[in-house]
């Protein structure tokens, strides 16, 4: 499930460049400055904490399948005040990842906003911090990962699948059919491997300060490859 702005349908827009945020629009990592945020707060256990960083070696050896190591990393919030939560995540916003946001970054957001390009965030990162992010970038849309809510608490599970791996690349071509947005003429900016899919539906991929797996398999597709510094 997309999770945006608004349903919007054919803007009249140019042409749409879909950006990754962590490590791609910021240099910082949203889930791991969430996490430092809400153990800062007593939110988090020292045993939730040891399981994180158990999940994050697993997930770095690259399995074959990471979806599910990224779906089991977002169960400490089970039972968390969705008003908590909130608030943690415009914490982290403010103070950790705009203060990263790249220059590089924002000034590729402002080229293609002056080419009439429709610029929308698409990552795994979460909606509140992806809303607060794309608003104070002035960034049209986002499409990103949503938490379960029941009774003003987190289930501890996501609303449909998180947005990453394959489903990136599934929710950014629903996203150019509903808007009337070529393919072809889109760009989606991303940093790692895992944005291998969502790279590979447009026309216009750009890679990140890539990962050894991404870089390789860029530089064979002749993909664009940038560098950007904090």
């Amino acid at each position: 499930m997309e999770n945006t702005f608004s349903e919007i349908k054919p803007s009249g827009r140019n042409y749409i460049a879909f950006f990754d945020l962590d490590q791609t629009i910021t240099s910082a990592i949203s889930g791991k400055a969430l996490a430092i945020a809400a153990y800062r707060h007593g939110h988090l256990s020292n045993r939730n904490v040891a399981y994180g960083v158990l999940l994050s070696l697993i997930y770095r050896s690259q399995i074959p399948d990471p979806y599910k190591i990224v779906e089991n990393m977002i169960g400490w919030v089970k039972g968390m005040p969705v008003a908590i939560m909130n608030e943690l995540c415009t914490e982290v916003s403010i103070n950790v990842l705009l203060p990263c946001v790249y220059k590089e970054a924002v000034a590729e957001i402002e080229f293609h906003k002056r080419q009439d390009a429709k610029i929308v965030i698409l990552s795994s990162s979460l909606k509140p911090i992806c809303l607060e992010i794309a608003k104070k970038l002035k960034i049209d849309d986002i499409i990103c990962s949503d938490l379960e809510i029941k009774n003003g608490l987190l289930t501890g599970l996501p609303v449909g699948r998180i947005c990453f791996g394959d489903e990136k690349a599934i929710r950014l071509q629903a996203y150019c059919v509903a808007n009337g947005f070529s393919m072809a003429s889109a760009w989606y900016y991303g940093d790692s491997i895992s944005d291998l899919p969502a790279l590979s539906k447009v026309g216009n991929p750009v890679c990140i300060n890539p990962d050894y797996k991404l870089k390789k398999s860029a530089k064979l597709r002749g993909w664009k490859i940038l560098k950007w510094r904090s």
